[in-house]
């Protein structure tokens, strides 16, 4: 993952010698480069595009090195902040230093390779940081919240995204069918983040009322219309200062689509009835099973608003596009629907269960999991235990992502069932309780086949006990 990570750099100077220099370096590293002259245009910029690294002056004019040190931290906790000094001033650099900056640096850089190694030397903290959060979170995330679950290179980019996006105010669009688990994802991002303890509201547009959609998203004044007995404060203004997630966002009328896109430009909504504008400072996570580009080509969904919205898009794959990742799914499911049962899934089931094509994807896989607890003894489950659609007829699939072929024998299993403990107990460096969260299994039952497959043993974790 850290290699993947493109480094965020802020040069805040009110010298454009000292920012262009500092700048030409950054990019000579391959990282993305921005600048501000003052803490108070720097701040403004950091709302629209966090920085993973900062580099600021100490004597600025209006605002100081000091302080836009302590608004940054409070802003972006996880960003680094670097500060530079030409006066000499050793005194007010440990002072920095206790307020949270990574370290000082000298003006003028002498010499410049000086400057190179301390910048290299940053962002390969923020790698570092980056990496182990990301592993930590992306199992808080499944296990939390839910449902992520998977150790395939799709799901693992998609849990990537939401460690990176969390603390962000960046719009958000969520692509993919519906099953797939699009409110999770928006939630991950709401609750892994900085704005875990501020609303998350979530508005599915596909279930409001054509011509009451205004007054749910915005709210209306007593007497605005027949039935209106006392006013109503919007779904916009309850998400204020949090995030509000627009579920099915293509499903709006294009006449609300233009309202939507003026809340958005302005940061201010009017009720129904009402003269009077109220501002908002929300988030806009937004989800859809459509192609919205398709849908805007055939004059079905505004161009604005879909650049609006597009400004980063996570794609969520099908679950026919990560099969490897359905045995842990399996086992994540039977473990939290039938927790101590320690139910098994025989090889015939199994292999049922790869080579379905799963149109309602992972929400469909549930379900069935549901239905074969239910009908099933609680010890295994075997195809009479599976749906109809998944036991009558044969899947003929030309393919199987992620898996040698598609005609699965037991040993076939085995060796998905083995890939995939291993991929993840080498992810989590070998740390047997975090990879037992992942898998969705017990302890016990990790335990027993990292023996059986032989993973890990060499490792130091191996000895340790599991807690």
């Amino acid at each position: 993952m850290s290699d993947d990570l493109r480094i965020r750099l802020l040069i805040v100077d009110d010298e454009q010698s000292i920012r262009r220099l500092c700048m030409t370096v950054g990019e000579a590293l391959g990282f993305i480069c921005m600048e501000a002259e003052s803490g108070e245009s720097a701040l403004a910029l950091l709302e629209e595009q966090p920085a993973h690294i900062i580099l600021t002056d100490m004597v600025m004019p209006r605002m100081d090195g000091l302080e836009f040190l302590e608004r940054v931290k409070k802003m972006l906790p996880r960003t680094e902040v670097a500060v530079m000094t030409g006066h000499g001033s050793v005194e007010t650099a440990v002072q920095a230093m206790k307020l949270g900056a990574y370290d000082y640096i000298g003006k003028p850089f002498s010499p410049l390779e000086e400057l190179r190694l301390f910048l290299r030397r940053m962002a390969e903290k923020v790698r570092l940081v980056e990496e182990n959060q990301f592993l930590r979170e992306r199992v808080d995330t499944e296990t939390e919240l839910h449902g992520i679950v998977g150790a395939s290179p799709k799901i693992q980019d998609v849990l990537r995204m939401i460690s990176r996006l969390k603390d962000t105010r960046t719009p958000v669009l969520i692509a993919g069918e519906s099953g797939t688990g699009k409110e999770l994802v928006a939630r991950a991002i709401h609750f892994r983040g900085s704005f875990a303890n501020r609303p998350f509201v979530a508005v599915d547009c596909g279930s409001l009322v054509p011509t009451l959609i205004e007054s749910e998203l915005f709210g209306y004044e007593k007497g605005a219309f027949t039935g209106a007995v006392r006013s109503k404060t919007g779904l916009f203004q309850s998400a204020n200062r949090g995030t509000i997630f627009l579920d099915e966002i293509g499903e709006l009328p294009l006449e609300m689509q233009a309202k939507l896109l003026r809340v958005l430009q302005e940061k201010e909504v009017r009720p129904v009835g009402s003269n009077q504008k109220t501002k908002v400072d929300v988030r806009v996570i937004a989800a859809t099973n459509r192609d919205l580009e398709a849908e805007y080509r055939n004059g079905t969904f505004r161009k604005d608003l879909y650049f609006r919205l597009n400004v980063v898009t996570v794609h969520l794959p099908s679950l026919r596009e990560r099969r490897s990742d359905i045995p842990m799914l399996v086992h994540w499911f039977l473990e939290r629907l039938a927790p101590g049962d320690s139910i098994q899934v025989t090889s015939a089931a199994m292999k049922a269960l790869l080579q379905y094509d799963w149109p309602g994807n992972v929400r469909e896989l549930e379900n069935c999991m549901e239905r074969a607890i239910a009908l099933g003894d609680r010890r295994r489950i075997d195809m009479g235990d599976l749906p109809p659609s998944l036991t009558t007829g044969s899947q003929a699939l030309d393919s199987l992502a992620d898996a040698p072929s598609s005609s699965l024998s037991s040993t076939d299993l085995e060796d998905i069932e083995r890939a995939t403990i291993q991929r993840v107990f080498e992810q989590v460096k070998g740390d047997k309780a975090l990879a037992g969260r992942m898998l969705g299994i017990s302890r016990a039952t990790l335990y027993r086949k990292l023996k059986r497959y032989n993973i890990g043993m060499g490792m130091s974790h191996t000895s340790q006990a599991l807690q």
